[in-house]
Parts: C-alpha cells; sequence; structure tokens
C-alpha cells in the first residue's frame, strides 16, 4: 500500500495510551519509506513504579520523560528533512498533557520552567495526527497488549488523560491537526480501514479537521 505526502517532511502522530499510535506510525513509515522516530518510554526506570504507586514516583517519572524527548528531539535538528520524511509517534509538547495529570501544584510549576526552557529548541512538525477513542476501547487495546509495566493502570488514569487530550487538542493551534476517530477502525489488521487513515492524510490540511469513519 503506497502513501504520497510529499507535502509533509515531518509528521507526528498522537493520542492517549492504547490508542495505536506506534502501530500506525510503522506503516506509515514503511509506506513512504521515510525515518521513524519512536518514543523510548520503555527505558523510563520509574514507569513500572509510577503505575504501581503514582503519587510517590509521578515527579521522577515525568522528568525522566521530559529530558528523554528533548534528548530525541535534538536529534531531528541533525536530520535533513528535504531528504527523509520523519515519521514520529509523539510530539514533544505532549509532556505537559501528562505532567498537569500526575503532578502536584509545586512539582508542576518546576516542571514547567524546565518545560518552557527546552520547548523553545524543539522543531515543529508540518502536521499532527490526533488518533482518538473511548476509554472502553483504550483499556481493551492496553489489556490485549498486556505490557507488564502497565498491568497496574487504573481505568481511571486513561479516562482522565483521555479528557485531558481532548481539551489539549482542541485548544491547539500550534500546527495543522488532523483529527481522526479511531473508535470504529482496526487500522492494523484491516486494510480498508488503514486505506482510509492514508486517503486522509495525503489530504493538505490546514488549520484543524476532523473525520469520523462509518466503515
Amino acid at each position: 500500500m503506497t502513501l504520497q505526502i510529499d507535502h509533509l517532511r515531518y509528521l507526528a502522530i498522537e493520542g492517549v495510551i492504547g490508542v495505536g499510535k506506534t502501530s500506525l506510525t510503522r506503516k506509515i513509515q514503511e509506506a513512504v519509506d521515510g525515518r521513524l522516530f519512536l518514543e523510548e518510554f520503555e527505558e523510563n526506570p520509574f514507569l513500572e513504579d509510577f503505575y504501581r504507586d503514582p503519587q510517590h514516583f509521578a515527579f521522577q517519572t515525568q522528568l525522566f520523560f521530559l529530558l528523554s524527548r528533548f534528548r530525541q528531539q535534538e536529534q531531528l535538528v541533525q536530520y535533513d528533512l528535504f531528504k527523509s520524511q520523519i515519521i514520529a509517534d509523539y510530539m514533544f509538547q505532549k509532556d505537559r498533557i501528562f505532567a498537569t495529570l500526575n503532578l502536584n501544584e509545586k512539582e508542576l510549576t518546576l516542571y514547567n520552567m524546565l518545560a518552557r526552557i527546552l520547548e523553545k529548541r524543539i522543531i515543529k512538525p508540518d502536521l499532527v495526527l490526533y488518533l482518538r477513542a473511548g476509554t472502553e476501547r483504550l483499556m481493551a487495546n492496553i489489556e490485549k497488549r498486556a505490557r507488564a509495566y502497565e498491568k497496574d493502570m487504573k481505568r481511571d488514569y486513561i479516562e482522565n488523560l483521555n479528557r485531558l487530550y481532548d481539551e489539549y487538542f482542541w485548544n491547539y493551534d500550534e500546527t495543522p491537526l488532523l483529527i481522526i476517530n479511531t473508535e470504529n477502525l482496526d487500522f492494523v489488521n484491516n486494510d480498508k480501514h488503514l486505506e482510509q487513515i492514508f486517503l486522509e492524510i495525503s489530504k493538505p490540511v490546514r488549520g484543524k479537521r476532523s473525520v469520523n469513519f462509518d466503515l
């Protein structure tokens, strides 16, 4: 399956845990033969402890993610975006969504001071693709993939995260934004569903556009 997105040099795919960001990122990268850019979340040594005991491990977890993602993003400066398209399964600014949910007031103040400094050096995507799904669908996907560090993840956490993601992208205007409701999609196993997503990505996007499929 081919995909023509020559108008995009840097595409970032976002969405709540379990929505399928990385799976779709890999499929898009294969279709355009671009450079794959994946979040290194499994390297976070505090992650499993955080899901088990959020109150005591939130700040360490969040700070590690912020600095790890910044280190990754610095690599983008070295890439020639005119020779190789970048397909990423996250955008740097998403870290603030998690920080808002996970940190207390004092921790969030310190976090925001550091985040604002780092964000000044970040390259913005040409397009952000936000994948949406309901909490039940997300929880089912999380349970299905059975990652060890997610075994203690709570439904309330995903529900609150889902709400914050929606609020964030409802007000997002830093780059063109394409919102796709994936509730009825199985783009991993159904080529027709994947083809529909490819078709939407191939269209020029100015401002914000939302798509719901009835397949």
